[in-house]
């Protein structure tokens, strides 16, 4: 019989004693030490696994997101667009990440629902960044951070820089199209509004894509963004009346009803509102 594979005979590192290992480079004793079921419930490790791991890609998405805003403001769209597909991408994996959660069924989910006590996903403040970042900004929604003062600065920070939309809309103003004055120096902690002149500018671009390929590549980029945004959204929905019903969320939201409002927002409406027309 041969002798069992030993990697270390064809070089690789096999002691770690006062070296970095994968373990200590990733923190995995933190990461791994972080799940504390609060019931007996033997779903409660999914739900908090599921929760914690949409966390980590948000941390990743605002990276992504904040990155992009820097280059599309320095006129540098190519590396945006790599990070703005990348952010396609985290959102495709967070969809995926539903079709695990779902297979919780409501009985599971009774169990252990009562230790989360008033705690919901909405107080989520890295997803609320992201909807600020997007464009998204309702300032109401401060409101749930408000014990947090780090984190609300962090918030109100957000608001007062302009948001990926804002930067894509002035950066077609430097590219010579006539973006409306009002929009460019609007209220940046006000909710973005559907705006004719805006469309305008966007229908400009798609009815010459060549004469204006880098913008029309940066729009079909947000459409892609916002395509898996709207997609989770509604799966975010689907499972939630899947598991409760159209019961009230522990956080004290309408649940479903809440969440099928949420699946109207428009983060770029002018992108979707044009396609009508061409």
């Amino acid at each position: 019989m041969a002798d069992p594979y030993d990697p270390g005979r064809e070089g690789a590192e096999m002691s770690f004693e006062g070296q970095m290992s994968y373990g200590d480079y990733l923190a995995l004793d933190a990461i791994l030490s972080a799940q504390a079921p609060l019931s007996d419930a033997h779903d409660e490790m999914l739900f908090i696994v599921q929760h914690q791991t949409s966390e980590l890609w948000m941390r990743l998405m605002l990276h992504e997101l904040s990155a992009a805003r820097a280059r599309i403001a320095a006129d540098d769209l190519a590396p945006a667009f790599k990070m703005l597909a990348r952010v396609a991408r985290i959102m495709e994996q967070l969809n995926s990440a539903w079709d695990v959660l779902r297979t919780m069924t409501p009985s599971d989910y009774t169990r252990f629902r009562t230790a989360l006590g008033a705690s919901s996903g909405f107080q989520s403040w890295q997803y609320r960044l992201i909807e600020y970042a997007a464009g998204n900004r309702n300032p109401a929604m401060l409101k749930p951070h408000a014990h947090r003062p780090d984190i609300l600065a962090r918030l109100e920070a957000e608001l007062a820089r302009p948001s990926l939309y804002d930067e894509a809309l002035r950066a077609a103003a430097r590219a010579g199209l006539p973006v409306p004055e009002e929009v460019l120096t609007r209220d940046l902690r006000a909710p973005w509004t559907a705006h004719d002149g805006v469309e305008a500018v966007w229908r400009i671009v798609y009815d010459d894509p060549e004469a204006h390929w880098t913008l029309y590549d940066l729009a079909e980029k947000l459409v892609d963004f916002e395509d898996y945004f709207r997609r989770w959204r509604f799966n975010h929905v689907t499972t939630v009346e899947r598991v409760i019903g159209l019961k009230r969320g522990t956080g004290g939201t309408g649940g479903v009803s809440y969440l099928r409002r949420m699946l109207e927002v428009e983060l770029f409406p002018e992108l979707w509102h044009l396609r009508t027309g061409l």
